[in-house]
Parts: structure tokens; C-alpha cells; sequence
């Protein structure tokens, strides 16, 4: 049964994404003869709902949602027995971050349907994260994972904590509240970088993210040099500082400065072991997972992963 098969989360951008499913449904409807949709009713459940379309023949998963939609679903196309299926996205989250470095604009579901609709695919280099890890939403389900985005230990896992508790704020405005009120609270973290061409780094740390794309939190470019499509990840560590020191680095983030400062370092291998004194918790793709061990092995896979995207530009 050739044809797509589309997945909306309806609990993306903290349930913006509802309202933006009646739009998306008309404009496919209006541009593809062979859809069938279908709309996730838990969290994780779309990695379901990919295995179910990827054993009725469907050549072409929709993923409508943002960065953990896409991740989960691109993750159980990776798994399955089929290479043949392709990833189709809609920007539809909170960060939308795989997307920009794809070209999507977050903000335009007409354009992003026309995209999908041309066919255009690309080959895009995917991490993978070999150390077991569980999701907080199934702590017993521990694995190995893929991801298209980006990897985060420390100050990313407590913005991400602190803006599930957010009441009112919701998109790119919401990062950057909760990320401003972390600055003055997060304790900072211990950890070890070891690449796969010997360089090694340690020492306390307000952050550490392994980046395939190059932006996070909603648009910063976290790995101003970093592509979908140079076979590397991007390991950007910035180490702990002062508030008002912190502060300053964040204001330099938005527009990818950071990495100018002492206190900043991209390193760029195919893969990377990060370890700490404790199993950790993290981000992978905005959603939070906990480790099996104190140390975790991330590898970029080259190519792995064939989505619908605009051209190259």
C-alpha cells in the first residue's frame, strides 16, 4: 500500500499543535490523493504508530509535530527490517530545530506542505547514542537510541525541567524566559569528553551538547558550523561560570558568538564518550532520557536516514 502515513501529535508545543492540526489536514488533503492519518493519544506512542505503517507498506511516514516527534519516529524507521521508507516532517513543536537546519520555516505550514508534496529527498546524517538509555515515560524500556538533533547534559536538562512547569509560555519565548531564570540556578555539572581521535576534556561545566544540526532551543545556533550532512557531530562544551558571566554567553549564543569566547569549545569527530560521576539525565531531541551507566558513547551514522525536505540551498 504505497502512499503516506500521517502522524500527528496533538500534545507538541504543549499543545499548540492541536490547534494547527485542522490546517494541516486541508492542505494535505487538498495536495496528496493517498493519505491516511492518524493521531498519537500518549506520549511515545507515534514510535507505534511507525511500526504499523512501516509493516502496511507505507513508503512515506509523516511526522507532524516538532524535534521528539521526528526523533521518535525517525528512530523506529532506523530499527525496522524495512530501509525502503521515507521521513516526512512538519514543523508543528515547540523548537522545530531538525527542521530549520533542514530549511523549514517553523512558522509556515502552507510552505512546508508544498515541500512535502514536491517529493525533493535528501540523505541526512543521524547520532546515535549506543549506551542504554530509558525515557522518562517508559523507565523500564531501556535502549539504545537514535537522534537527529542534538544531545544536552546539564543547564539544557534544567531548562527543559523548568519549562514543563511554565503555565502561559509556549514556543521560542518560552526557552528563552526559563533559560534566563536558570542562569541564576543551575549548580553546574562534572563530566569528561573524550572524541574519537584522542582529545580529552574535563572539568566542571555549565553545559555540553553533541549536535548533528545546528541549532537548539528554539533557534540558537548552538553549532554555528555543524550540517545534516557532514558526517560529524559537534560537541560544543561551555564551561561553568559566574551568573552575570553565564549571562553574557547566553546573549552571544543567539546569534552563535559563543563560540568566540574562552570558555566555549566545539570539537568536531564522529564520535564522542562522555562520562560523569553518575548515570546522568538528558536531553535527546527535547525529550528527557536517563542513562544506564556513568558513561555514554555517541556516534554520528553518515547518510543513514532519507527525508523529504527543501533543496539543499
Amino acid at each position: 500500500m504505497p502512499g503516506h502515513f500521517v502522524i500527528f501529535n496533538p500534545a507538541s508545543g504543549r499543545g499548540r499543535g492541536r490547534k494547527r492540526i485542522a490546517v494541516y489536514r486541508r492542505l494535505l488533503e487538498a495536495q496528496l490523493d493517498d493519505v491516511t492519518f492518524a493521531t498519537t493519544t500518549r506520549p511515545g506512542e507515534e514510535r507505534e504508530l511507525t511500526d504499523r505503517a512501516a509493516g502496511e507498506g507505507f513508503d512515506v511516514v509523516v511526522a507532524v509535530g516538532g524535534d521528539g516527534t521526528w526523533s521518535n519516529v525517525a528512530d523506529r524507521l532506523l530499527n525496522h527490517d524495512r530501509t525502503d521508507v521515507v521521513l516526512g516532517m512538519l514543523p508543528n513543536g515547540t523548537g522545530n530545530d531538525f527542521g530549520r537546519s533542514l530549511g523549514f520555516d517553523p512558522m509556515n505550514a502552507a510552505e512546508a506542505v508544498n515541500s512535502l508534496a514536491s517529493g525533493n529527498r535528501r540523505r541526512v546524517d543521524v547520532g546515535r547514542i549506543d549506551t542504554p538509555t530509558a525515557s522518562e515515560h517508559s523507565p523500564e524500556q531501556s535502549e539504545a537510541r537514535h537522534f537527529l538533533n542534538l544531545v544536552g547534559f546539564g543547564f539544557d536538562v534544567s531548562v527543559i525541567d523548568a519549562a514543563s512547569q511554565a503555565r502561559f509560555l509556549k514556543g521560542e519565548l518560552l526557552y528563552k524566559i526559563t533559560a534566563l531564570q536558570q542562569l541564576f540556578k543551575f549548580p553546574g555539572i562534572d563530566l569528561e569528553l573524550a572524541a574519537a581521535d584522542g582529545t580529552e576534556r574535563s572539568g566542571r561545566h555549565l553545559m555540553l551538547t553533541v549536535s548533528n544540526g545546528r541549532f537548539f532551543g528554539g533557534g540558537f545556533p548552538i553549532a554555528p558550523k555543524a550540517t545534516v550532512e557532514d558526517g560529524l557531530l559537534h560537541a560544543c562544551q561551555i564551561q561553568d561560570a559566574a551568573p552575570m558571566t553565564r549571562l553574557k554567553l547566553f546573549n552571544m549564543a543567539e546569534r552563535g558568538r559563543h563560540v568566540e569566547s574562552e570558555q566555549v569549545e566545539v570539537l568536531d569527530d564522529a564520535s564522542f564518550t562522555v562520562t560523569f560521576p553518575a548515570a546522568p539525565r538528558f536531553e535527546v531531541d527535547g525529550d528527557i532520557r536517563r542513562a544506564s551507566d556513568p558513561s555514554i558513547v555517541i556516534r554520528a551514522l553518515p547518510a543513514a536516514l532519507e527525508v523529504i525536505a527543501p533543496p539543499v540551498q
